[in-house]
């Protein structure tokens, strides 16, 4: 199947040749594009694209005249904990009445709170509950995510999320990959961070590698959950199975996790809000993504990670949402870029490459997604008829996207 789309007031994102599978520093600020374009896509995949002034004779089967709307790669979301049960609502309102995270955590809520209603919540209705959320996703513009466990806490409650997130690859469009995040707080019926790390190596492990359940594996590297030596061993056990790493570090604290994360390859360190020195030191020169999360900030009122700070000092910046029942109760990529522009002083280009070509990077899938490149896949966003690709950031809270592609086919869900 051949399908031409003409008339594109600003094909964005192009790349022709990729000399890296991410940009950083200096690097963001640009965004390459055609303006007055067209696209052509051939059995799911970006076949050809140019200027309409240079426009050759081309054979297809459907043709769609764009009409002075833009096209863009669609969003790339590598950090999501998209299958949970329930939500958490009351917590909300404990926060607006002055209970911190940790507080809420220390009381029962939090994690922990998830992990029961989902160990309670049958697999068909877990699936039903994800799979509308991932079709609202999809409807925003994020065409790949990255899905984690960590809701569970138990061996079966966990096996259960990395199975309906099996069920969500086989059914869906979207590019799938999924993380392994037992690590995530630590149950009642474990006395310390140690013994439960222990469980999740010698038990859990080797049966969500037996299945190949999991993509890549993760920890919460935090005061209060686990050490940097829990994240060193839960790392190196990963890898042990062929899943790299992509850690929750320096949320709340820095306490080296960074550092450990660099050392065992890790794709990507996210969240970033406490950032020392020695943090951006460390990332230098690595494979290693730092991804920034805003709309957890925005919702639990913690500080933004420093992404300006980041860029500045030359390092590669990745966006996510961390949709999750807790502390991002979306996963709109949309507001991300936003939020980014808004609160982290970005640039529309910068943030438009952060939720793209590096967060397809983040995601390990930028050699098929995350920029405008013959043989990658056709995951397209088509906006509204918008004056420029800034206003994207600068609408906040609207919708300006128009239509969705994945694999070549336009979406109607």
């Amino acid at each position: 199947m051949k399908t031409l789309l003409y008339n594109i007031k600003e094909l964005i994102q192009v790349r022709e040749h990729l000399n890296n599978k991410f940009l950083k520093g200096e690097e963001m600020k640009t965004l390459p594009s055609i303006k007055n374009a067209w696209l052509l896509i051939e059995d799911g995949k970006i076949s050809n694209y140019g200027s309409m002034e240079d426009m050759p004779a081309i054979a297809y089967e459907q043709q769609v005249d764009l009409n002075g709307k833009m096209v863009l790669p669609s969003w790339v979301d590598s950090h999501t904990h998209l299958v949970y049960a329930g939500n958490r609502e009351q917590e909300f309102v404990d926060r607006i009445n002055g209970l911190t995270y940790e507080e809420i955590a220390k009381k029962g809520g939090g994690i922990k709170n998830s992990a029961k209603k989902l160990q309670e919540t049958p697999e068909d209705q877990l699936y039903k509950e994800a799979a509308a959320r991932l079709e609202e996703v999809i409807k925003m513009g994020t065409g790949a995510i990255e899905i984690k466990s960590g809701y569970g806490l138990t061996t079966e409650a966990e096996l259960k999320i990395l199975r309906v997130i099996k069920r969500l690859k086989e059914n869906y469009p979207i590019s799938i990959k999924s993380t392994f995040l037992a690590a995530h707080a630590v149950p009642k019926s474990f006395h310390n961070s140690k013994a439960y790390v222990e469980h999740i190596i010698k038990d859990m492990l080797p049966v969500v590698a037996k299945e190949k359940l999991a993509d890549y594996i993760d920890i919460f590297c935090e005061k209060g959950y686990f050490t940097v030596e829990d994240t060193k061993n839960i790392l190196e056990a990963g890898a042990a199975v062929g899943l790299q790493g992509k850690v929750h570090v320096n949320q709340f604290n820095a306490i080296g996790g960074i550092q450990e994360s660099v050392k065992q390859n890790a794709l990507s360190v996210d969240h970033l809000e406490i950032m020392q020195e020695e943090d951006y030191n460390t990332l230098k020169n690595t494979q290693t993504m730092p991804v920034a999360l805003p709309s957890c900030s925005l919702f639990i009122g913690i500080p933004y990670a420093p992404a300006r700070k980041i860029i500045d000092k030359g390092l590669p910046l990745a966006l996510a949402t961390d949709y999750n029942p807790g502390t991002t109760p979306s996963g709109n990529m949309n507001l991300v870029v936003s939020l980014a522009c808004i609160k982290m002083k970005l640039t529309p280009e910068e943030a438009i490459n952060a939720a793209t070509i590096n967060a397809a990077y983040a995601m390990g899938v930028s050699d098929t997604l995350g920029s405008i490149t013959k043989n990658k896949k056709a995951n397209l966003i088509i906006t509204d008829k918008i004056p420029s690709y800034g206003f994207l950031p600068y609408s906040f809270g609207n919708n300006h996207i128009d239509q969705i592609i994945l694999d070549g086919k336009f979406i109607t869900y």
